[in-house]
């Protein structure tokens, strides 16, 4: 099956770790990045698409940051 995941956070080190943790986990980015600003909370904001292949069929109870 194929998975999707979209990695968002503040603009900080945070978010590369976050990519950078899934990239090592399997995972393939997926299009470019995304930024923006998120007034509610006044802070720039990181988004960025993954994508991995795994075995078995799709459900929505899936955890995918534990693939």
């Amino acid at each position: 099956m194929q998975l999707y995941r979209l990695l968002t956070e503040e603009d900080t080190a945070a978010f590369c770790h976050k990519v950078t943790a899934a990239l090592n986990a399997g995972w393939t980015l997926y299009g470019d990045p995304t930024y923006g600003y998120d007034a509610a909370n006044g802070v720039m904001r990181c988004g960025q698409a993954v994508v991995k292949e795994a075995p078995g069929d799709y459900s929505p109870d899936l955890k995918l940051g534990q693939l």
